[in-house]
């Protein structure tokens, strides 16, 4: 925590006013073939980590500040693909921990959402991807009532919308931002 501090110091602050947890990984696998390891590294990195660094970092969170994390379409039942049973698993029960985070850190004015996009061009839809699998892109887009796959700036203004004080009257919801994805 004492280096966290150093960090706010620099920056003249001794707390900060929001989080975003962000972390992921894609890799498809069905249920069938996932290994135990592959699934204890979608629980580290998508579920657990999200859930200890906040708890970490809470002491840090200044009051009425937000949190935003990252979940994923792939939970929910407009998102559902095959191959994503682990993966949708882990962004389901950070779903679920944002609703809880959401109501234990009320006392302190802190408000939790969470973010559910759909197929986005991001590091885990990279331009190799697009161009190795044109058919499954191609597909992806037919299924997006927006014609077209997200990028990341579509989901940053969600987030950044959640994080404002426009959004003040939100906390405990989990925002799709899918642009229409399987509508």
């Amino acid at each position: 925590m004492y280096a966290h501090l150093a960090e706010l110091t620099g920056w003249q602050r001794d707390s900060f006013d929001y989080l975003v947890n962000n972390a992921g990984f894609g890799q498809t696998s069905m249920f069938a073939d996932t290994t135990e390891e592959l699934f204890d590294r979608f629980h580290r990195v998508i579920l657990k980590g999200p859930f200890f660094l906040t708890q970490k970092l809470l002491p840090l969170l200044a009051d009425g500040g937000a949190i935003v994390n990252t979940t994923s379409n792939s939970a929910l039942p407009t998102g559902l693909e095959s191959g994503y049973s682990a993966y949708a698993a882990m962004k389901g029960g950070l779903t679920v921990l944002t609703r809880a985070m959401a109501k234990e850190l009320s006392v302190r004015g802190i408000r939790v959402n969470s973010v559910a996009p759909g197929p986005t061009r991001t590091r885990m839809i990279s331009d190799d991807v697009v161009e190795r699998f044109p058919d499954v892109i191609a597909s992806l887009v037919d299924r997006t009532a927006l014609g077209r796959l997200g990028d990341g700036d579509d989901i940053g203004k969600v987030i950044a919308a959640l994080l404002s004080d426009e959004c003040a009257w939100i906390t405990g919801e989990n925002i799709e931002a899918s642009g229409g994805f399987n509508l």
